[in-house]
């Protein structure tokens, strides 16, 4: 053995003398703390934003892929290659207006676990539903009904202390 590794003769020991590496040993990190403790914006929940442009780009997806359809029924039926591109350009259109005029609320429900921004989407637009529902404000931070509770007991505090101060004098 080299550099005074391992067992100087593995004779009587049982083993071959080849020594490796434990990687399963797992070393200490330098820092302990698993959460920060003074900056609370970092624990704070943020809703997940969607991308706008993936939308975008589903949306417009959907509506060819309807276009398609059309066009590969209209092909299997023999119509004129003109009449076929002016159905479609009308259908795209139609298709275009529908989606962009309808304001209709997205739900998560009908949507597959891989439409991360849509399932965004439509969680954000429920959160929203949810606070007007309620009458939460768009301002409201979560937790100041604690820190406002904290203050007034403070302030009852400081009377009493003010008031006890003031018996004593008399």
């Amino acid at each position: 053995m080299s550099s005074n590794v391992g067992l100087s003769t593995p004779r009587g020991s049982g083993t071959s003398g080849y020594v490796q590496k434990n990687s399963a040993h797992l070393r200490p990190r330098d820092n302990v703390q698993p959460y920060p403790t003074k900056d609370t914006d970092i624990t704070r929940h943020r809703q997940r934003q969607p991308d706008k442009e993936i939308l975008e780009h589903e949306r417009k997806r959907e509506i060819e892929v309807k276009v398609f359809e059309l066009r590969d029924k209209l092909e299997e039926e023999g119509v004129d290659e003109d009449e076929i591109d002016d159905q479609c350009d009308a259908l795209r259109k139609k298709l275009d207006a529908e989606q962009t005029h309808s304001t209709k609320a997205s739900t998560a429900r009908g949507l597959k676990s891989h439409q991360v921004h849509d399932i965004a989407k439509a969680k954000i637009e429920e959160s929203e539903r949810l606070r007007k529902a309620f009458g939460i404000s768009k301002d409201y931070e979560e937790g100041s009904h604690w820190r406002r509770q904290e203050e007034r007991k403070m302030e009852l505090e400081r009377e009493r202390a003010n008031g006890e101060i003031g018996r004593d004098r008399d």
